[in-house]
């Protein structure tokens, strides 16, 4: 009788527990996203047949519903313009493709009402093929992929632009291509909050893959970008953005890699950190610029392996009035790269220029090759003519210095091999040496450089510690020039045969200062 009751009672409790778990998980069990499956809804996965209409119809469904989750299974599924809304996420399940539409006509500029007006507004292209403007709480996770077909795109908007059915006043006659504003990017999203890329495999845009302006809470994530379809591929385009992570991403790219912009003045890229990621470029591999009217500041970089890439690994430019300030980057490694280091105060705006402060670069080692990185690149970049291979440099303009600047455990390995056949800038004509104030930044831009290592020009408080530069063959220029320089000091420094006098050419500048770095001194030119 005892054993009777104590199974009935076990039995009461059992019940109990499970209606009391129903009961307190009851909002939870409210709260799990609804799927809505895009074939459901008639989407057909045969790459041919548009489903536009049908994916933003799911799209807008989930959106009025209060949010669920849009699954494309797995197929090849074609499509247009798409617009995201918020608390809606895009799931691309495994073996899953959104296939771009390469009929121009099947995109669109978004409507972005009380946008930030730009400077630079027609620069770049407005449509893409993933959108969203002022949607909150949105993502796209993979594993699946979504497919630009970009080059195909590109050349259909070529052929239209020739038949007079699209407009392109800016049309690039001496490549033979159309600008980059009538082109669709693969995605574009703006004034976003609270936004997760994830997992997927993105590609083979017509113009720039990911860009993302004045959006917060960015999440960037085991992405795999591969954007070689055209002309101003770039992997990802960060514009004026707070609170963003870019981490174990995968980035191969035409143009530049991960590049942060600035298009809008009062605005800022802030609190970036970008960490384990593989790059290979067609330009850049991180880059803060060309657009730099706002600014950039407390951005972190970290564990970044470089590859193939056909100029700086890591190039930092304000030119257009915009500060850059607070910036720490470390543990890079790059491989087969024009150029280890380039950072640039200019003023291309004839305005009142931006400031370059307080940056930090630790623990980076470059190799740099005697020929082109891109050699074996289908697209190649414009080839700067007759030059030896480029110096690092840091540089600003008269009467605005670029401050405080430390490097510290920096190894280059030059090729060497220059010759004053091939181009020639004497020391003794220092004071000529390009200043280019208003130029576009790029690590060839003064042309060929009277150093090998580092040309160093309108810098205060400069800091290098731990500095090994090397040769794979000589090279008759010093490895060190500071040109109207202040408080500059060097600590072990290690260059090839130190024996030789002319090491480290000083011309304007003042408090130098060298330790720990053998019979090595610094020659103040007149």
């Amino acid at each position: 009788m005892g054993m009777k009751n104590f199974k009935l009672n076990t039995g009461f409790f059992t019940l109990s527990v499970w209606v009391l778990c129903v009961w307190t998980c009851r909002p939870l069990l409210a709260q799990t996203p609804k799927q809505y499956n895009i074939s459901d809804y008639g989407a057909v996965s045969d790459a041919h047949t548009v489903n536009t209409k049908i994916i933003q119809k799911v799209i807008d469904k989930a959106h009025e519903n209060g949010g669920g989750t849009v699954v494309v299974p797995r197929g090849k599924f074609l499509t247009g313009s798409l617009e995201m809304k918020s608390n809606v996420t895009l799931h691309l399940q495994e073996g899953a493709f959104l296939l771009g539409n390469t009929d121009p006509f099947d995109y669109k500029e978004v409507a972005m009402p009380g946008h930030p007006v730009s400077p630079k507004q027609d620069d770049n292209s407005a449509m893409a093929l993933l959108v969203a403007y002022r949607a909150d709480n949105i993502a796209v996770t993979g594993p699946g992929t979504i497919d630009g077909q970009g080059t195909a795109l590109a050349l259909n908007i070529d052929s239209l632009y020739h038949l007079g059915l699209i407009k392109d006043p800016n049309y690039a006659t001496w490549g033979n291509r159309p600008n980059e504003k009538v082109r669709p990017k693969l995605f574009r999203f703006s004034l976003c909050n609270h936004v997760t890329i994830q997992d997927a495999t993105l590609k083979n845009a017509a113009c720039w893959g990911l860009s993302f302006e004045l959006c917060t809470h960015l999440k960037l994530n085991k992405l795999f970008v591969t954007n070689r379809a055209y002309w101003n591929n770039d992997g990802m385009d960060i514009t004026d953005c707070k609170n963003v992570q870019i981490t174990d991403c995968d980035i191969n790219s035409a143009d530049d890699g991960i590049c942060l912009k600035s298009y809008f003045p009062g605005n800022s890229n802030d609190s970036i950190y970008i960490a384990n990621c593989t790059v290979r470029s067609g330009a850049s591999a991180v880059k803060f610029g060309t657009a730099s009217y706002g600014g950039f500041k407390n951005v972190t970089i970290n564990h970044i392996k470089i590859f193939d890439t056909y100029r700086s690994a890591i190039a930092i430019e304000s030119v257009d009035g915009g500060d850059i300030e607070n910036i720490k980057v470390t543990n890079i490694v790059a491989k087969n790269t024009g150029n280890a280091i380039f950072i640039r105060l200019g003023n291309r705006i004839k305005q009142t220029p931006g400031k370059v402060e307080n940056i930090y670069l630790g623990n980076i080692n470059v190799q740099i090759p005697f020929g082109r990185p891109d050699i074996a690149y289908d697209l190649r970049a414009e080839e700067p003519a007759y030059h030896n291979p480029f110096a690092s440099s840091i540089t600003g303009i008269p009467g605005y210095a670029v401050k405080n600047v430390t490097l510290e455990n920096v190894t280059i390995t030059y090729p060497g091999r220059a010759s004053k056949g091939q181009a020639y800038f004497p020391l003794s004509r220092l004071e000529q040496f390009p200043e280019k104030i208003n130029n576009y930044p790029e690590f060839s831009m003064f042309g060929e450089m009277p150093a090998w290592g580092f040309y160093l020009r309108h810098v205060d408080d400069i800091k290098m510690k731990n500095i090994t530069l090397k040769l794979d063959n000589t090279d008759f220029r010093p490895p060190f020039i500071f040109d109207d320089v202040k408080n500059i000091e060097l600590t072990k420094i290690v260059v090839p045969a130190p024996d030789q006098p002319d090491q480290i050419i000083l011309r304007n500048s003042q408090n130098f200062s060298i330790k720990e770095s053998g019979t090595l001194i610094g020659k103040q030119m007149p």
